[in-house]
């Protein structure tokens, strides 16, 4: 074999390596209802970059005895009921997903501690394709919803944690 033919080689098999999702988080931030709250939520806008689909499979963090992928779902008559999304977000390629107040979120059950202004929330998310991406997630409890954001629905009695 000739240097020649292996550099093609190598060159074919460079642009033969699959596309992968390239995940970005923006805008980040979580919060709780006040100091005595034993859940909490985190919200963000993940964008993928990349050509290939890719979905938010999991989250945890050490601020909370559990943490699952939520939803809220209209009950009918204006009643809307949170809860666990097993199969996760999807994030399309060269799309986004929105995790926000009254929609998808990130939810903390069991806080092992206040969640204080300011302070910083350290959550693994897990994609299907990306793998684990650390981040970083202030805590921010005097947001306001933005316009077209959820409007500020609950997160349920007895939950502990408010838009």
């Amino acid at each position: 074999m000739t240097l020649k033919t292996l550099f093609a080689g190598a060159c074919a098999l460079a642009l033969a390596t699959p596309a992968f999702a390239e995940i970005v988080i923006k805008d980040p931030y979580a919060r709780s209802s006040g100091p005595l709250a034993k859940a909490g939520a985190a919200f963000m806008m993940i964008e993928n970059t990349g050509a290939e689909d890719d979905r938010l499979i999991a989250a945890k963090s050490d601020i909370a005895v559990r943490v699952e992928l939520h939803t809220h779902k209209d009950m009918g008559e204006g009643v809307m009921r949170m809860m666990e999304v097993e199969e996760g977000f999807p994030v399309p390629a060269g799309g986004a997903h929105m995790l926000q107040r009254g929609g998808d979120h990130v939810m903390f059950m069991g806080l092992k501690g206040p969640m204080e202004q300011g302070q910083t929330v350290t959550v693994t998310l897990t994609f299907e394709k990306a793998g684990d991406m650390v981040v970083e997630i202030p805590v921010d409890l005097e947001r306001q919803p933005k316009q077209g954001m959820g409007h500020g629905m609950g997160h349920g009695a007895g939950m502990g944690a408010s838009n």
